[in-house]
């Protein structure tokens, strides 16, 4: 048996997309080991994919922090020790920068990555064994599914397949998840058009759950929750957890962020609203009934939204 190692380690959005190319890799490699280095956040996540025999989390983000540490480099050094047990024939580093080059230098094997051309940090191109060119200008799944299939020897030529099972539907009131927490201040929303899509759905029957990541986004939760009639603020939860409450939506809406595009993997009617970003490059795909609203620059009010969704968005969804 072939044991390939994959190396995609954030970000939220960037470990979604990535989901396509392990689905293609077990169709074209059946019999292959996959394991795929992730950030220790987004590990609950990979392990969710069905294809995926073994994930070895890695620790980047915290350990830039705490390099002064004893207890770090100690990490470090079991990181470095799990990557050489997995004794991986082939590894395909998809996100293109230096430092998860520098994961696929210590990995061993094969190393595959993009050419300088193609890739983020072109000074990461020159650890790799084999590159290969793939176009910048294409959607981020696009590019993952390609460079994997170009490093393992096969083409992807099948729809988009995340690999994820949405489970039916429950026995409860239909739900709807408004992810109104993003990266930066210029992809929020403003809380006045969350309050009017809240209340505009709560009338026509849905639930609104409200979740959050930082402390900022739960405060705001707080107050969208207070004048949405019946909206919950959630718990804070492992991803895998928050997954299956996207998976179990009949809608969501949110703005540019790393949990919309979960919800375009597991083919949950959405609605994404990007304001300072386009969609072109890095917005959702798949399989399901997905409308993005606004763009870079644009700044769509809650009143457009609605009128959206009644006519583009609703009519897929069952209540």
């Amino acid at each position: 048996m072939s044991s390939i190692l994959i190396i995609k380690t954030s970000s939220l959005g960037d470990v979604v997309h990535q989901m396509p190319a392990m689905t293609d890799l077990r169709r074209a490699h059946r019999d292959a080991r996959l394991t795929w280095v992730v950030e220790e956040a987004f590990a609950p996540l990979a392990r969710l994919h069905p294809a995926v025999d073994a994930v070895v989390p890695v620790a980047t983000r915290r350990w830039r922090k705490q390099l002064l540490r004893g207890a770090t480099w100690r990490e470090i050094s079991a990181f470095r020790t799990a990557l050489r047990t997995v004794a991986a024939q082939m590894v395909v580093d998809t996100q293109g920068l230096l430092r998860s080059a520098l994961i696929a230098r210590a990995a061993g094997g094969e190393r595959h990555g993009y050419d300088r051309d193609s890739i983020r940090e072109p000074i990461a191109s020159r650890f790799y064994d084999v590159t290969h060119r793939v176009g910048r200008d294409l959607h981020a799944v696009t590019r993952n599914r390609l460079l994997t299939a170009a490093s393992l020897g096969y083409e992807a030529r099948q729809a988009i397949d995340y690999g994820l099972v949405r489970p039916p539907r429950g026995d409860g009131a239909p739900y709807v998840v408004l992810l109104h927490g993003t990266s930066r201040a210029s992809k929020e929303w403003r809380e006045v058009d969350w309050i009017g899509l809240g209340k505009w759905l709560a009338a026509r029957g849905f639930a609104v759950l409200l979740p959050w990541g930082n402390a900022a986004e739960e405060v705001r939760a707080g107050r969208l929750a207070a004048a949405i009639p019946g909206a919950k603020v959630l718990q804070r939860q492992p991803l895998d957890v928050t997954a299956t409450v996207i998976a179990g939506a009949a809608l969501v809406v949110g703005v540019d962020t790393g949990l919309l595009h979960l919800a375009a993997a597991y083919g949950v009617p959405l609605l994404a609203i990007f304001l300072a970003t386009e969609p072109g490059l890095t917005g959702p795909v798949g399989g399901g009934t997905i409308t993005v609203l606004g763009g870079k620059g644009q700044y769509p009010s809650f009143v457009q939204a609605a009128s959206v969704l009644e006519q583009q968005v609703l009519p897929s969804v069952t209540l």
